[in-house]
């Protein structure tokens, strides 16, 4: 199985330590909401202005489920694909995830000029993040075989736990 998934809520590193790992390993390199972009044609947050949330995530089901399947690939999910059972069980039974790891403050600061994400566009986004970090961070734990904090460290060290986890199919994910 050549497939490693990295899953974790929005600015833990999702997408640049994807494309490190991907060159590393020569793999693709792939982030499910860029292709959802691409077969709609419209951003995320159009998505959500005109299908809601449920919408965005029978899309984004459809896509896990495809690309789950593909040999020789890093992917990225979104932050809430661990939302859905199917994704879950996609995600654990076709490849090696990785939980990445970032704290609250940690991804205030990371995602604070970012307009693209629609469940930030409020005026309390620290709140928003906590609380989806309570609903999301047990479906994380429970889907991953190993597990990172990506605000400690150099992104390249972390590239090099991961890569090794991976090769090794080490398994460690403690709850936090």
């Amino acid at each position: 199985m050549q497939r490693l998934f990295l899953i974790g809520p929005m600015g833990a590193g999702k997408t640049s330590l994807g494309k490190l790992i991907a060159a590393n390993l020569n793999y693709q390199f792939i982030d499910t909401d860029r292709v959802i972009e691409a077969r709609t044609g419209v951003d995320i947050a159009t998505i959500f202005d005109f299908e809601g949330e449920a919408g965005f995530r029978e899309r984004e089901r459809a896509v896990i489920d495809e690309l789950t399947q593909l040999n020789r690939i890093v992917l990225a999910t979104g932050g809430g694909a661990v939302l859905d059972r199917q994704n879950r069980q996609h995600l654990s039974s076709r490849g090696f995830v990785v939980y990445l790891k970032v704290s609250v403050p940690e991804q205030l600061r990371r995602t604070s000029r970012d307009q693209s994400r629609p469940l930030l566009q409020t005026e309390n986004p620290a709140l928003v993040l906590k609380k989806m970090a309570k609903i999301r961070a047990p479906l994380y734990e429970a889907t991953a075989d190993f597990c990172i904090e990506t605000h400690r460290g150099r992104i390249r060290q972390l590239k090099n736990h991961i890569i090794r986890a991976y090769n090794e199919r080490t398994t460690q994910c403690r709850p936090t």
